[in-house]
């Protein structure tokens, strides 16, 4: 008994560390913003065209209250929410102009996967966009790491 039970604890202990590495490997790096004194992560989760101009009138604002490279500001968007990052979006311009700007602008590909399932068609967004594998994990990432969530 004693034997299984050193073998079983082994067996956790090699294998925790390698699911831990992938987990973390499928989130996107922090931006290099390195004097940045605060740190804002922007849920939008939302397909709703009040709820989207609000997200980019928050980003907007927050670039205008501080300076740029003292704030780092990270749109999350992941179910219907993706709808702002679609390369269609009538909101593109604006979502191009924050990104110029330095704001990073996530899109779940979770949720583009099961658009592609549900649909037969992948959904095409915006090429400055950043994919990442999953919303709410970058989510969790961010504020793991400091950043702040907001949910406008």
């Amino acid at each position: 008994m004693f034997r299984v039970t050193m073998l079983a604890t082994l067996a956790c202990a090699l294998i925790t560390p390698a699911l831990d590495q992938k987990a973390w490997a499928q989130q996107v790096p922090l931006q290099d913003k390195p004097f940045a004194e605060h740190k804002i992560v922007l849920q939008l989760s939302d397909g709703d065209a009040k709820k989207q101009a609000l997200v980019l009138s928050v980003a907007n604002n927050l670039l205008k209250a501080y300076d740029p490279d003292k704030v780092a500001i990270e749109v999350v968007a992941f179910g219907p929410g993706i709808d702002l990052l679609l390369a269609g979006s009538e909101r593109r311009k604006q979502v191009e102009s924050l990104i110029a700007q330095g704001v990073r602008f996530d899109i779940c590909l979770n949720t583009v996967d099961t658009v592609e399932r549900e649909t037969g068609k992948r959904p095409e967004f915006i090429p400055s966009a950043t994919p990442v594998q999953m919303g709410v994990g970058q989510i969790l990432f961010l504020t793991e790491n400091g950043y702040t969530l907001v949910r406008p």
